[in-house]
């Protein structure tokens, strides 16, 4: 077998059942992890001309770079960054969409010991401010584009002076008061030498920050130390299937912490370079195009980009190597899994996880996917589900994801930043509470009922809002929806639908009429919904999550 970075860090790689790998698989810790040099440069060093990262953009544009060029260019943008006042525990905000420059960055921060806080472009003056004040960030690297560069600058006005901005990007206009990332990288040393002593990173030491889009108050800072890549090698290798010269594709934003799960840290560990398509406006046809113009080997994305995939004319695309498709992010709907299967000859594999944690619930590849469940528990997460009361829940009965936490495990968080009391209100006694319902059937597999908060109950019953959704997503009227609970007098509550219509489809009381009996004849009677709204969109969240709490606070326009 060839030599790969994670076999350093896993006591064996290959496995023959679901079984043995829940049985045997485990990771090695060493005493001191630093992904960028134990992973990116020891690559450069034994392999420098192996392909790390194709990029492309939505204008044409190309670029390849080899894990030599990582190493050169991410020691290029430490100096640069340590030049500009960037110390060991500093938060560096990164906002950078899909440009190559948010890899060297990243990099450049965990060699420096810094914490990097990835963030999406879409943020406001207001939620740039709120982080810069709860994370105490100190230098911005940002995308030269108005609006992102306007809203750092009145966030800044707003808070504090920050001790460096940085543009990065085609445009290299200078602009007053910020640096130039290339010119920094031109005028930089290509070579950085791993710091050592109490300048060096300790594997307890603070390595990434995301703020939580959640779907009510403000934004939670999830915390990951050093170990945290080593935890995404079940993310990538065995869920992901990620071949060790293969290509793979993941659909984030670089703000967001699915970026973290597809396009550097599993993928790196185990020899699979990385191809990132950089648009502005998702457009299906041109994703299916990169698909096929990059021969990517495996693809991972959120079921609405699937939705979407299966609308066109899949046949008349050709994918090579495409062997492998994930999805997380939302639960899969099982229409959606099938359509894509008949077009493509590919089964869909499910997933779960939080930005607080790396893959939890998966199906690997000895399972035979369920279309609409997640799969089964991950090695080295123990997860339940409990009742109310704390008990473990039978099979076929609801309950609570949690996970008991006796043992530490590579890739959990370490709790909320600067929130104790946060974080205790989630995790304490040995256990972490995710805040997620499910139901296990016969054979262990998970299924996804919705956030505790936004189960419904109705006339004595628990209704999931997903069972409702997938059972109108069979329907060829519904590009989108989403299920919520409105109060009733009677009944507690009700099922309300909201609906995106399908191009080509009247929006009306005849239409909701029908997707109400379609539900009734799809699943149980008492889970239709008794209200129907017709939307041009759903309100979601900066990570592409439906936004369930603002639908509640809305009326219903159409229904009966």
């Amino acid at each position: 077998m060839n030599s790969l970075p994670l076999d350093r860090y896993v006591t064996r790689r290959d496995f023959a059942s679901y079984e043995e790998f829940q049985a045997h698989f485990q990771i090695r810790v060493p005493d001191s992890f630093n992904f960028a040099y134990d992973v990116v440069d020891e690559l450069a060093r034994t392999q420098p001309g192996k392909t790390a990262m194709v990029w492309c953009d939505d204008a044409g544009a190309e670029a390849v770079f080899s894990f030599a060029d990582m190493k050169e260019k991410s020691d290029r943008c430490a100096h640069f960054l340590h030049r500009c006042g960037v110390r060991k525990g500093d938060p560096v905000l990164l906002i950078l969409k899909r440009r190559y420059e948010f890899w060297f960055a990243l990099l450049a921060c965990h060699k420096l010991g810094a914490v990097a806080i990835p963030a999406t472009h879409l943020l406001t003056v207001k939620d740039l401010a709120y982080r810069i004040q709860a994370a105490d960030i100190r230098a911005v690297v940002c995308v030269n584009e108005p609006l992102i560069r306007g809203h750092v600058e009145a966030a800044e006005a707003k808070t504090r002076p920050l001790t460096c901005k940085i543009l990065a990007g085609a445009d290299r206009t200078p602009r007053a008061g910020w640096l130039d990332f290339n010119a920094g990288l031109d005028t930089a040393p290509a070579e950085f030498a791993r710091p050592t002593g109490a300048a060096g990173s300790a594997n307890r030491d603070p390595f990434l920050l995301y703020f939580t889009s959640g779907t009510t108050g403000m934004p939670k800072m999830v915390l990951h130390n050093y170990t945290y890549p080593l935890g995404h090698i079940l993310t990538a290798k065995y869920w992901q299937n990620v071949e060790p010269d293969g290509l793979h594709l993941t659909v984030a934003d670089t703000g967001w912490a699915k970026a973290a799960w597809g396009k550097i840290y599993g993928q790196w560990l185990a020899g699979c370079a990385i191809m990132v398509y950089d648009y502005d406006k998702f457009v299906p046809k041109q994703m299916l195009e990169v698909l096929q113009k990059y021969a990517v080997t495996s693809f991972c994305a959120p079921p609405t980009v699937f939705r979407f995939l299966i609308k066109e004319p899949l046949a008349e695309y050709r994918f090579p190597r495409l062997r492998h498709c994930t999805v997380a992010g939302e639960p899969l709907n099982p229409e959606v899994y099938q359509a894509f299967l008949r077009a493509t000859g590919i089964k869909l594999m499910e997933g779960y996880g939080q930005t607080e944690l790396t893959l939890t619930v998966g199906t690997f590849p000895w399972m035979e996917p369920r279309p609409g469940s997640m799969g089964r528990p991950a090695p080295g997460y123990d997860v339940d589900l409990v009742d109310e009361h704390g008990r473990s829940c039978e099979a076929g009965e609801e309950g609570e994801i949690i996970l008991r936490t006796r043992d530490p495990i590579p890739g959990m968080f370490t709790g909320y930043h600067r929130d104790p009391e946060l974080t205790a209100t989630v995790w304490h006694d040995g256990i972490y509470r995710t805040g997620d319902m499910a139901w296990r059937d016969e054979d262990g597999y998970f299924w996804f009922v919705g956030r505790a908060d936004d189960v419904i109950k109705s006339s004595g019953y628990r209704i999931g809002p997903f069972e409702v959704e997938s059972a109108l997503m069979e329907h060829p009227a519904v590009l989108e929806c989403a299920v919520t609970g409105v109060p009733d007098p009677d009944r507690g509550q009700v099922v309300k639908a909201t609906v995106v219509t399908a191009k080509g489809w009247a929006a009306g009381p005849e239409l909701a009429e029908a997707l109400q009996e379609h539900v009734k004849k799809t699943t149980a009677p008492y889970k239709y919904p008794r209200l129907v709204e017709f939307v041009t969109e759903l309100p979601k969240t900066i990570s592409g999550k439906i936004r369930r709490v603002e639908i509640r606070k809305g009326r219903p326009e159409s229904g009966k």
